[in-house]
């Protein structure tokens, strides 16, 4: 909805003088969105993070967190919410900084599945954390990174990959308007990442992965770019990426 906004044809003639912050949540918020909006609309942006299990709220950025802050990280635990990091195969917490699955202990979390008993063990551990699927670190002030999905990740050759981490890249190029990585199979690696970009200006493949290049790992680099006018997009505005993956598989 923001980058509709901004894009908007009679974004030039509106008064916004009035607007003083946004909140924005849902999805992951890329670096330079956030950049890119508080310039554009001039207001102190926060992203609040969560998920409908953990009452939809766990992590927010406060309007006077530092401008790092706020690009590069979803915030701290609000009130009452208490958060650990673990290896998602073994349960242990991980060293601060590390990847590992992000766990919720509050009074707001769901009492479980209905009727679903075994889902709801496996989503709620004996200690009462949720277990909510999204890999993050935590740093030593309590700032949570996001990193992406634990069925999102991408392992090419033995290597992890995290969708997010290249759609940041990418992001920071001006010809993209939006753009979404997901892992398809590959006969030799097992999985390979493909982007779909919705480009704002002209640009070739061959740009965005010369680009990608220079920012990331090698191996990191998209092996595909399909550039797509629209995302198909689920109710409550998420990319369906698994609409995507299927798209590819069938190309």
């Amino acid at each position: 909805m923001l980058l509709a906004l901004i894009d908007h044809a009679d974004f030039g003639r509106r008064d916004l003088t009035s607007l003083r912050s946004v909140l924005s949540g849902g999805a992951a918020v890329a670096p330079e969105l956030v950049r890119r909006i508080e310039s554009t609309l001039g207001v102190r942006f926060m992203v609040a993070f969560g998920q409908t299990e953990g009452h939809g709220h766990m992590c927010q950025t406060r309007p006077d967190d530092s401008a790092a802050d706020k690009a590069e990280t979803v915030g701290r635990a609000i009130p009452h919410v208490a958060l650990k990091v673990v290896d998602p195969h073994r349960g242990e917490v991980v060293e601060v900084g590390d990847v590992g699955e992000l766990c919720v202990k509050s009074p707001f979390i769901m009492h479980g599945y209905h009727d679903m008993p075994e889902a709801t063990a496996a989503a709620i551990d004996p200690e009462g954390f949720l277990h909510t699927g999204d890999l993050c670190t935590l740093d030593e002030r309590g700032y949570v990174r996001f990193v992406g999905r634990t069925k999102e990740m991408i392992v090419r050759g033995g290597e992890n990959i995290y969708p997010k981490e290249v759609e940041d890249a990418l992001h920071e190029h001006a010809a993209v308007a939006d753009v979404a990585v997901v892992g398809v199979p590959d006969a030799r690696y097992g999985e390979i990442a493909i982007a779909f970009v919705r480009a704002a200006a002209a640009v070739t493949g061959d740009e965005l992965r010369t680009f990608v290049r220079g920012r990331l790992a090698a191996f990191k680099c998209p092996a595909d770019f399909v550039f797509v006018d629209e995302f198909p997009l689920t109710g409550s505005g998420k990319v369906q990426k698994f609409a995507l993956r299927d798209s590819y598989r069938v190309r």
